[in-house]
């Protein structure tokens, strides 16, 4: 901090001293200026009488020298009291004050001294961070922190570019901090550091996988293709695989790779509902989707007589478990009995989808006004919670009216 401050002290001294240099010059050739051009005339004619008498242009030469000194004298002002040295060089000082200030002030509005301030103030808590951050039962860096930990391990690396140790933790704070340039950038330094370390080259392969680029998502694939030549079995390059290859819209790649991940898998490990999942969802956005709702909605004679003209039907589809619906389907009113069948293309929330269900439960409500709330006086029928494997066909009917007080929730 202190090379800081005195090289912008020397740059001002500079500054200054040119300054002083330049106004000096100036208040002096400003008095000299008349007397030179004077003397360099007068010098110039009687050069240019000597030459005219040589060649008998003029025959009294010394008359006409007496008349151009006389005139030269006549040029010459009246002798005034010289200005002090002292006050003239005081004048430059109001120069000298706006030009530090001026200099000082853009810097401070322009520059980067808070930016170098704080960058230095990253230095100096980087190893304490660090510390942090090795520390287990230390207290968890917020992303603040990870982030002033990423700036001054990036200084750190500019004097020792060869630590591997440290470009791998750039990478990954990179990764956690969702800058994917600085993670990239670090993971390559790393790979050609250690260009078989497969731990780096799967962080690096996530790296590009999660990009935004459609190059850097097929330079993925490629990797992760090398990477489960050489071992068929892991997990980790499956599970990148299949996200890569449905980020990609390569929804068969995608559900092999699940499914070879779900054989892999312990019986018991809590990722088979999570991949289950997404391969149905896969198979929904690839039109492949087998598991379908059919359900066939009925009326009681009472509730047939009442039915509004202008009514909205209502269908949602919960697991049983959740208030909140899998699958909803609205649709005008129509003649009864009723089927029609519901799919994940009516799911509400993308990682909850119809197809992955077990059980459901499903209700059905005719809005007299097409409200979404449920209205007094409206008609609705529900199923009890039935277990479903997305082939049997669902039956509900609807024999009951909301009471005068009802509040629920659709």
């Amino acid at each position: 901090m202190s090379a800081f401050w005195i090289t912008l002290f020397l740059l001002l001294l500079a500054a200054c001293t040119l300054f002083l240099a330049a106004g000096w010059r100036q208040r002096q050739a400003s008095t000299g200026d008349r007397d030179r051009l004077n003397q360099r005339f007068y010098h110039q004619r009687v050069d240019e009488l000597a030459q005219d008498e040589a060649q008998g242009v003029v025959a009294e030469r010394p008359l006409m020298e007496r008349e151009l000194q006389q005139t030269l004298l006549a040029d010459i002002p009246l002798a005034e009291a010289p200005p002090s040295h002292r006050s003239s060089r005081w004048i430059l000082l109001p120069g000298i004050i706006v030009l530090v200030v001026v200099s000082l002030g853009t810097y401070l509005k322009t520059g980067g001294l808070a930016q170098f301030t704080g960058w230095m103030q990253v230095r100096q808590a980087y190893p304490e961070l660090r510390a942090r951050l090795m520390d287990p039962g230390a207290k968890p860096l917020s992303m603040e922190e990870l982030a002033r930990l990423q700036l001054g391990l990036r200084t750190a690396l500019q004097k020792k570019p060869d630590n591997l140790a440290d470009w791998t933790m750039l990478g990954r704070l990179g990764m956690v901090l969702n800058n994917a340039e600085i993670a990239s950038q670090a993971f390559e330094r790393a790979l050609q550091l250690a260009p078989n370390d497969l731990a780096l080259k799967q962080d690096y392969a996530e790296v590009l996988t999660r990009s935004a680029d459609p190059q850097d998502n097929r330079q993925a694939a490629l990797l992760l293709r090398s990477l489960l030549k050489a071992d068929p079995q892991n997990l980790r390059t499956l599970s990148l695989l299949a996200f890569n290859a449905y980020g990609q819209q390569q929804y068969d790649q995608a559900i092999g790779a699940w499914q070879t991940l779900l054989e892999l898998l312990p019986a018991d490990d809590s990722r088979h509902a999570m991949i289950a999942r997404s391969i149905e969802k896969a198979r929904s956005a690839a039109g492949q989707q087998s598991r379908q709702l059919a359900l066939k909605v009925t009326l009681t004679p009472q509730a047939e007589k009442m039915l509004p003209q202008d009514g909205v039907l209502y269908i949602s589809v919960s697991d049983g478990v959740s208030p909140v619906p899998v699958a909803v389907k609205r649709m005008p009113l129509s003649h009864f009995p009723l089927t029609l069948t519901l799919d994940d293309g009516n799911a509400m929330m993308p990682d909850r989808l119809l197809s992955a269900q077990h059980q459901v439960a499903v209700r059905v409500r005719i809005a007299r006004d097409g409200s979404a709330n449920p209205q007094p006086g409206d008609w609705l029928g529900q199923s009890a919670v039935t277990p479903w494997n997305g082939q049997q066909p669902i039956t509900v009917e609807i024999n009951q009216q909301t009471p005068d007080d009802a509040q629920q929730q659709h």
